[in-house]
């Protein structure tokens, strides 16, 4: 690949990834196209945080950019990518056009996190209190723009198998335009288990997850109203630790000593406290993509009782890390057994080592992603010839989106 080679990454947030797994997401993708010796500039409207990586120690130039402002045309004329990223797609819906217009030869890729619209149907559909149907998503409004993205795009990275199989089956996304590329592991990231503290060593339960996802904060509810009682009550002396980044008052209003229920907020370790814990216990009951806190749990050797939504797409054909379990009493069952059984906890322990072995290794999947993306740039022309719906869907949204945004930017002049 071309040293000259650059990638521009525009954000929806900056990178935090000690916050949340999108966080180290962003930063695995950046540490692919190094590896292919891109030079890359990550972008973003956001305000900074408290909690945001330091770009420059990785070698990434920083650069703040507004929104509906054509200082972004100038911009990226100038910087001539060859590559562009967008986080997840109302970036690439903010700015897409706006690349087209000044760098139409530049590859464009959407990393897409998680398949928003299923997420955000699911959550519809539970707060309805009915189960979720596949024909949710064809009258979710989000699913509108959001598959308009993709298409638009040249590709589309996914963190979930069932994800591509809805956009193939249910939308009819050709596969030319998704690549499955899923959170990745360093091989010196796998734990040897003897190292680890044993069962003997560890004690009480434990929860992680950020408080900006919904979905986690549902969880935490159902722990507290539901299951944790039903375990507690065979385990009077248990202790279950919540961790999470941007806990809002009414998360922490939860806290109970007497119960045994404890939030902590943020932690700025939490493989150190992952790896205390006897069991990691994630009870999701809507959500999509897979879960950070289960794969940070495995490199942990901490098992895990989920629910099929936290496993989907996760573990392929293989055992899982513990216990998945929809149903409450059923959840609180396997819960206390394997925090009991030393026998069945170890066995959960290998199961974990072998879905990260076969499943998650960076180095199953940065060969191809590498080739992947040097022959679309190669052959982007080609590429876009085969894909006449996504043309048709750019010409379309550039000509309306750019009155629109144009009509802010005169807007917020006056």
């Amino acid at each position: 690949m071309n040293v000259m080679s650059s990638l521009l990454i525009i954000g929806f947030v900056w990178p935090e990834p000690n916050s949340s797994a999108a966080g180290g997401r962003m930063m695995q993708l950046i540490s692919l196209f190094q590896e292919q010796d891109y030079k890359i500039t990550f972008a973003s409207p956001a305000q900074d945080s408290d909690f945001m990586v330091d770009l420059s120690q990785y070698e990434v130039e920083k650069v703040a950019i507004a929104l509906n402002n054509s200082s972004f045309d100038e911009f990226i004329r100038e910087l001539q990518p060859t590559v562009v990223l967008f986080d997840r797609f109302m970036m690439e819906e903010q700015f897409g056009w706006r690349v087209a217009e000044n760098c139409p030869d530049a590859l464009r890729i959407l990393d897409t996190e998680d398949l928003h619209c299923l997420r955000l149907a699911r959550q519809k559909a539970f707060k309805e209190k009915r189960e979720f149907q596949i024909s949710d998503l064809l009258t979710e409004e989000v699913a509108k723009r959001e598959i308009a993205s993709i298409l638009r795009c040249d590709l589309s990275l996914m963190i979930s198998e069932y994800e591509m199989e809805l956009l193939t089956n249910v939308f009819k996304i050709d596969k030319s335009l998704l690549y499955y590329l899923p959170l990745l592991l360093e091989s010196n990231a796998l734990p040897y288990l003897e190292k680890l503290p044993s069962f003997e060593e560890r004690k009480d339960f434990v929860f992680i997850g950020n408080f900006y996802h919904e979905p986690n904060w549902n969880a935490v509810q159902y722990l507290k109203e539901t299951i944790w009682p039903l375990i507690k009550k065979q385990l009077p002396e248990a202790v279950l630790n919540i961790y999470g980044a941007y806990p809002s008052q009414k998360v922490l209003q939860l806290n109970n000593v007497k119960e045994g229920f404890l939030i902590h907020g943020r932690v700025e370790k939490a493989q150190e406290v992952v790896q205390k814990a006897r069991m990691v216990l994630a009870p999701l009951r809507f959500g999509a993509g897979i879960k950070g806190k289960l794969l940070e749990a495995m490199q942990c050797g901490t098992p895990s009782v989920t629910t099929s939504i936290g496993a989907e797409s996760m573990l392929g054909n293989f055992p899982w890390n513990g216990f998945v379990e929809d149903n409450p009493e059923f959840f609180a069952e396997k819960a206390v057994q394997l925090y009991q059984d030393e026998e069945i906890w170890l066995q959960a322990q290998k199961n974990g080592v072998a879905i990260m072995n076969q499943r998650y290794l960076r180095e199953l999947f940065e060969e191809d992603f590498a080739n992947q993306i040097e022959f679309l740039v190669s052959n982007i022309k080609e590429h876009r010839l085969n894909n006449f719906m996504g043309e048709l869907l750019q010409h379309h949204t550039m000509k309306s989106t750019k009155y629109m945004s144009k009509w802010i930017e005169e807007k917020n002049r006056s």
